[in-house]
C-alpha cells in the first residue's frame, strides 16, 4: 500500500495493516496529501544519523567520502600556507590574498599538491 512519511504522523492514520488512512483507504496518490492533519499525540520520528551524513533542513545529507583522516585535516592547520601564510619548506612569505588564491605553489620549488 502506498504511503508517505507523514502518515505516521497523521491524524487520520489507521494504525491498520490493511488501510492507510480514514480519508485514503488505499494510501494517498501522489507526495503529498492534502488531507494531512497533524496527530499531537504522535511519537516525534527518531533522526537517526548514520556516520557520514548529517540532516539539513529536515533531511538526510550523506557527506562525500574524505580523503584526509580528521586528523591529517588538523595536521594541515599548523603547515599549509592557506593557514600560516608561509612556505613550508623555506619558510618565504606568501601575500595574504587569501580569498583570490587557487594554489599555492612556491618560488624555491615547494608545490602545493593538497587539491
Amino acid at each position: 500500500m502506498p504511503k508517505i512519511p507523514q502518515c505516521d504522523r497523521c491524524l487520520l492514520y489507521s494504525h491498520n495493516p490493511h488501510l492507510v488512512c480514514v480519508a485514503h483507504p488505499a494510501g494517498p496518490q501522489g507526495d503529498s496529501c492534502l488531507d494531512f492533519r497533524l496527530d499531537p499525540n504522535a511519537e516525534p520520528a527518531e533522526l537517526w544519523e548514520p556516520q557520514g551524513a548529517n540532516y539539513y533542513n529536515g533531511e538526510l545529507i550523506v557527506q562525500p567520502r574524505q580523503r584526509w583522516t580528521s586528523e591529517e585535516q588538523l595536521e594541515l592547520l599548523d603547515w599549509h600556507p592557506m593557514f600560516t601564510g608561509k612556505c613550508p619548506q623555506c619558510g618565504a612569505s606568501f601575500d595574504r590574498d587569501w580569498s583570490a588564491r587557487v594554489h599555492w605553489d612556491c618560488e624555491c620549488g615547494w608545490m602545493d599538491d593538497t587539491v
